[in-house]
Formats: structure tokens, C-alpha cells, sequence
């Protein structure tokens, strides 16, 4: 199911930093800008001089910050679920084809180990291929966006007290901590069957 593993929720939160960044210091020095207001409104909060997002597209992607949040908000809850499920399962398709893992190159690499699909030639098995690995890929990404929601909601729930700039990627890291352990703890058995045989 994770077939491009957590690289898309990698790519979402490296997109939503930069526009974050580009939004801020737009803010800063354009305040009155129509579009830099779409863009995203800013307020500093007390705790560590950190600003959080109010209003324009730098809030609607935002996580909310509790419960209270989505009952005030639902606009901004729902339009927050939409995009990062959709982002990723964007992302996830993108990856496919930039990681080597399309069905071009699983049906090259299959044709290269002799392998075949049962009841379809050689030149069938990349048509075959793309009724599959494009919609496994995408239904990963929307399934660790999905993952991600719940942490990103789960960390801020679970804390009152720390900064809300902190809780907007909180709930990611720990996900992507946890999926880049599980990897490698996976790799390390594969090489530990390996060298057993």
C-alpha cells in the first residue's frame, strides 16, 4: 500500500515550509498587498516571538490547532484534509515517475529478471502495469496523508501548552521518524536473511 513510502508527505511539507517562508516575508515588508494577503496574514504570538498564520492560503493550510479550532473553522478543517490527502496522493504519482518506480521501469526491470505476467506478453506488461501501480501509488500518498492528519491532530490535542508553530509540523516528524526507522529496520533484516543463506 505504501508504495512510494513517505517520500510524498517529504515533498507536502517542504512545499507548505517554503510557501510559509515566502508568505512571511512578503507579509513583513508588503502588509497591504492584495495578493500578499491571499497569499497568507501573519500574527506574532508571545511565546519565542513566533508568527502564526490568520488568514489567506498560508492559514487554510495550516493543521487546526484543536478541536475548538475545526467547531469555528470546519471551512478551514475540511479545505486543510482536502489538500493534504490530494497533495499527496499528487506527490505520490509524481514520485513514481521521478524514483524509477512507473510502470515502465517495473515492467523493464521485470523483462530484464525474465519474469513475466501470466497470460500477457512483454510489450502487454507496461499497460498492465499502469491499470495498478499509478492508483497504488496515489491511494499510498492519500493513505500517509491520512496518517499525517491524525498525527498533526493527535500532537495537538495532546499538548496545550507548546507553541503553535510547533504543533503545525509536529504530528509529520514524528511520522516520518517512524516510517524512516521502520525502513531501515526492514533493510536490516533483508541483509540479515542475505548473509544467513
Amino acid at each position: 500500500m505504501f508504495y512510494t513510502s513517505n517520500f510524498p508527505i517529504i515533498l507536502q511539507t517542504a512545499l507548505v515550509s517554503n510557501l510559509y517562508f515566502l508568505s512571511q516575508i512578503l507579509y513583513k515588508k508588503f502588509r497591504g498587498n492584495f495578493f500578499v494577503r491571499l497569499l497568507g496574514q501573519w500574527q506574532d504570538i508571545e511565546l519565542g516571538g513566533q508568527s502564526i498564520p490568520i488568514a489567506g492560503l498560508a492559514y487554510y493550510i495550516s493543521p487546526p490547532r484543536d478541536l475548538s479550532d475545526v467547531a469555528r473553522d470546519p471551512l478551514h478543517a475540511l479545505f486543510y484534509f482536502a489538500f493534504v490527502l490530494l497533495s499527496c496522493a499528487l506527490f505520490s504519482r509524481f514520485w513514481i515517475e521521478v524514483s524509477g518506480a512507473s510502470a515502465k521501469e517495473v515492467a523493464k526491470q521485470l523483462i530484464e529478471q525474465e519474469m513475466s505476467i501470466a497470460g500477457r506478453r512483454d510489450t502487454s506488461i507496461i499497460r498492465e502495469l499502469n491499470r495498478y501501480i499509478p492508483t497504488a501509488a496515489a491511494l499510498g500518498g492519500m493513505c500517509i496523508g491520512a496518517l499525517t492528519i491524525l498525527a498533526d491532530f493527535m500532537g495537538a490535542i495532546g499538548s496545550g501548552i507548546i507553541s503553535c508553530i510547533l504543533l503545525m509540523f509536529l504530528g509529520t516528524g514524528i511520522l516520518l521518524a517512524v516510517t524512516i526507522i521502520y525502513e531501515y529496520f526492514e533493510q536490516y533484516h533483508k541483509e540479515k536473511k542475505q548473509y544467513q543463506l
